[in-house]
């Protein structure tokens, strides 16, 4: 798992950023039409879910999928296909699918981060992002009747937060994968 994670550090650190440039297009943008934010997390769902199936699939010397990673991917991508075909859906079913999104692709997260406690240090970034995103879940179905511009905000700091957390652990995954350090049996450096 660990290689897995270290050979496709890249694409960890592709969604760290489409995350940062989705989050700060919505600060920049709040007065931006419905139909653009369902256009901008259409694109993010089938980027982010792209990687996912990526990283699921890609591993070195015949190592096997991880259902997880590509399942997560799935729904994913899905959620942003089903938001450019229906553009027309009201604010609350958005709502409700981007919830949906950030629940499973947060729990995914979190199950990954498990598996990895004894393989890696800095694990607990992809657990807490995993958190983040499950929490932002429940929290846009608790209150779906939110503003317009405070649900935007609230999407943005989001994106933000888990893009600058998955970027810290490409960045950590990229050294382990040239030089291997960083590993929990016999690391000097502790994240």
């Amino acid at each position: 798992m660990e290689s897995r994670l270290s050979f496709n550090w890249w694409a960890l650190a592709l969604r760290g950023v489409v995350a940062i440039v989705f989050g700060v297009l919505a600060f920049i943008l709040p007065g931006a039409t419905i139909g653009a934010l369902i256009l901008l997390f259409a694109a993010y769902a089938i980027v982010d879910g792209a990687s996912h199936v990526i990283t699921g699939f890609r591993g070195r010397s015949g190592d096997t999928p991880d259902i997880l990673m590509i399942l997560g991917g799935i729904v994913g991508i899905i959620a942003g296909i089903v938001a450019v075909v229906l553009p027309g859906l009201t604010a609350l079913a958005l709502l409700a699918l981007i919830g949906a999104w950030a629940i499973v692709t947060g729990a995914a997260e979190i199950m990954l981060a498990y598996r990895l406690r004894k393989e890696i240090r800095g694990e607990w970034l992809l657990a807490l992002n995993g958190v983040l995103s499950v929490l932002f879940g429940i929290y846009v179905w608790l209150f779906p009747g939110a503003g317009a511009l405070a649900l935007v905000w609230l999407i943005a700091t989001f994106a933000i937060l888990s893009g600058v957390m998955l970027l810290t652990l490409a960045f950590r995954m990229r050294s382990l994968a040239q030089g291997g350090h960083g590993t929990r049996t016999g690391a000097s450096s502790a994240f």
